[in-house]
């Protein structure tokens, strides 16, 4: 199938271009989105009146773009990223990457597939890097891309002060183990004190239990010893009772007779 284009069509053809295309492509995409008429007798009228209003759009389109060229053309832009040994990227810088900063940094939308790389940037350094807009129309810019932190050299190197800063900190932290394991000392020798005197307290306890239970059988023998004298005392008594007893009795009988 031979068409005619009437709009430009990204890496096929530009509009006025006759071009033999796919039955299929031209049916079913190209004529639908009225990017193309067929190539025919009919298509002549369509085609010239369409090929201006595609030159009057495709000026229009060139003379922003040429402005923007000249905006861009020459600007300084600085991309930071995290740096490893030798100065090498953790990551890289893309396309996208450098036209996101372009377009804050310009106020600008770049398109990130007008940025020429022929690969990502892996090293930090600057850069001139093409912006196309067209064959015609580009602009050149200035790409340094520098380290984040300097990280990665700290922790080799490690700055003075913080060295200083890490030895005051083991210091401290030294003498604060030295305190607390003298307190532990005196905690320890403390705690042998109470326990011996807790074990004083227990040896003294069982002295005067057993000191008791010696005790308590003198007292009960010396108080049995106590009674039996009580009880010969009364016998006694009743014995000199009874002989008393028995003398009145004969001084009654005598008196009798």
């Amino acid at each position: 199938m031979k068409v005619i284009f009437i709009e430009d069509v990204p890496d096929v053809a530009l509009a006025g271009e006759a071009k033999e295309v796919a039955d299929g492509y031209g049916r079913n995409y190209l004529l639908p989105k009225k990017l193309a008429v067929l190539a025919n007798s009919q298509a002549s009228g369509i085609v010239e009146v369409q090929l201006k209003k595609v030159a009057l759009k495709r000026a229009q389109a060139e003379k922003e773009m040429s402005e923007i060229a000249a905006q861009l053309n020459g600007m300084e832009i600085t991309l930071k990223a995290k740096v490893g040994e030798k100065e090498r990227l953790y990551g890289s810088v893309t396309g996208a990457d450098i036209a996101e900063q372009l377009s804050t940094s310009a106020g600008l939308d770049i398109d990130k597939r007008k940025i020429e790389l022929d690969e990502p940037i892996r090293q930090v350094g600057s850069y001139e890097v093409t912006v196309r807009f067209t064959q015609d129309i580009t602009a050149v810019v200035m790409v340094t891309v520098e380290a984040d932190k300097v990280e990665a050299k700290e922790e080799e190197e490690g700055k003075p002060e913080d060295k200083k800063a890490k030895k005051k900190s083991r210091k401290k932290a030294e003498a604060e183990a030295a305190e607390a394991e003298v307190k532990v000392g005196e905690a320890g020798v403390e705690a042998e004190e109470i326990e011996a005197k807790t074990e004083e307290a227990e040896v003294k306890a069982e002295a005067e239990e057993a000191e008791a239970k010696v005790e308590k059988p003198k007292a009960k023998k010396k108080s049995q010893k106590k009674v039996k004298a009580k009880a010969e005392e009364a016998e006694a008594k009743a014995e000199e009772t009874e002989v008393k007893a028995e003398k009145v009795e004969e001084k009654e009988a005598e008196s009798g007779e």
